[in-house]
């Protein structure tokens, strides 16, 4: 049991220095989307998969873990909780000590990176949004305010400012 307390401590470890990682990435990016640098964000993007990669790795390893831990101490896997299992090694102070300790880092930076990832979302749904603002606005561009013209009939025709219906005027 103890060693694989350990294993536990040391991949919740490696989870929570991967995740600062990730946490290190994502504020970097938060200035290269508001330049709107897409070559950086790029880049950026591609290291994000390499650690995010990384960490599902990890999570695995943490998964089969915590499977052994369960059925050593006979509880069912998907009710145990980390908080469950900190509680009974009370008379473990050392090892609670520890995991608790692991537990609240990984916590917190998990924390803050979906913090950070919200807000990178929100940075990237205003440029978004101002993308199809000056989209709508060169189409709008296009086409001018309809004119006052009649026909012979006293019909208007329609017409608008800025609009040339034909693609190549050889009179002029």
């Amino acid at each position: 049991m103890a060693s694989l307390m350990e294993n536990l401590i040391e991949v919740l470890e490696e989870e929570s220095r991967e995740y600062r990682s990730l946490l290190g990435l994502s504020m970097e990016k938060t200035p290269v989307i508001v330049s709107g640098d897409l070559e950086k964000l790029a880049k950026i993007t591609d290291e994000e998969q390499i650690v995010v990669s990384r960490i599902n790795h990890l999570d695995g390893k943490r998964q089969e873990v915590f499977a052994d831990i369960a059925n050593v101490i006979n509880k069912d896997v998907k009710t145990l909780k980390l908080a469950d299992l900190i509680a009974m090694l009370a008379s473990r102070p050392k090892e609670q000590q520890e995991l608790a300790k692991v537990h609240d880092e990984l916590s917190s930076v998990v924390h803050e990176v979906s913090r950070v990832n919200g807000q990178n979302r929100v940075l990237i749904q205003n440029a978004l949004e101002m993308v199809e603002f000056d989209m709508n606005m060169l189409q709008a561009m296009k086409t001018g305010p309809e004119t006052a013209n009649y026909n012979k009939g006293a019909y208007n025709t329609g017409a608008q400012i800025g609009l040339n219906v034909g693609g190549f005027d050889a009179k002029q």
